[in-house]
């Protein structure tokens, strides 16, 4: 079963997808529900889910601002948007953060059981080329003479991210170490205990904590250094690893520097 994460401000419309459409028989499971984008990207922060069912207009984060910050994450989530405005211009933006398609409320039986077959079918063809990598991983490894090869490739990918942490990408960590994005990502939280994206964002938040020690950067221009496009997602996010805001943070390091 795929996992599910369903995301609706309507309580009425989240229940009814909740327990009345036969997800199950689709291949799907309902792993939670949340009332807002930051109630989902909270829950994402701890947990997996394959895809996400989510209103697009919502009080807190609306759909486009969770899907903006997990592509930014780099996290490898479908996203299915479901709206009761027929909003073409929000499903343009839709498209930018790789939005799996976008359906109109009131969501038709027949319409949720397509949508959803294509996206049973296309991570079932994912899970089975992840099975093909993984098997032919371990087989390469059984040949390593007393090297421990997955801890060199999580060295390897520490460094890389540290040293590049500004464009850094799963991807681009896979291509490094010779390796499909889904097992790597899948070996890094094995021996670290952390997923890739959390890590990575460990890294530009401990870096922009360092920047910000020159008064002379601005909050955006730090933001940008670590590879944040968008300020307030960074402010967000250093918030959350923090528990204070950037400008929060520099205050209260000047404040310790005077004592």
């Amino acid at each position: 079963m795929y996992k599910l994460l369903v995301i609706d401000d309507e309580q009425a419309t989240r229940n009814n997808i909740c327990t009345v459409f036969p997800w199950e028989e689709l291949g799907f499971r309902i792993v939670a529900s949340a009332e807002n984008g930051k109630q989902g990207l909270d829950f994402l922060s701890s947990h997996e889910a394959d895809v996400l069912l989510c209103d697009i207009r919502m009080p807190v984060m609306s759909g486009i601002d969770l899907a903006a910050e997990l592509y930014q994450q780099k996290r490898k989530i479908k996203i299915v948007f479901l709206s009761g405005y027929r909003d073409f211009e929000y499903a343009k933006k839709a498209l930018d953060y790789e939005v799996k398609n976008y359906i109109v409320k009131p969501a038709r039986y027949t319409e949720l059981t397509q949508v959803f077959t294509k996206i049973k079918h296309e991570l079932d063809q994912e899970q089975a080329a992840l099975e093909t990598i993984r098997d032919h991983a371990e087989d390469k490894s059984k040949v390593a003479q007393g090297i421990n090869i997955n801890d060199k490739i999580i060295k390897s990918v520490k460094q890389f991210v540290q040293e590049n942490y500004k464009e850094a990408t799963l991807e681009a960590a896979a291509y490094l170490v010779h390796m499909h994005p889904n097992y790597l990502s899948q070996l890094f939280n094995n021996k670290t205990g952390q997923y890739f994206s959390n890590y990575l964002i460990e890294v530009k938040m401990e870096k922009a904590a360092e920047l910000l020690n020159d008064i002379q950067l601005r909050t955006f221009q730090v933001s940008e250094m670590v590879g944040y496009s968008n300020a307030k997602n960074f402010t967000r996010t250093f918030k959350k690893y923090f528990g204070k805001n950037p400008r929060e943070f520099r205050n209260s390091e000047a404040t310790d520097d005077l004592d």
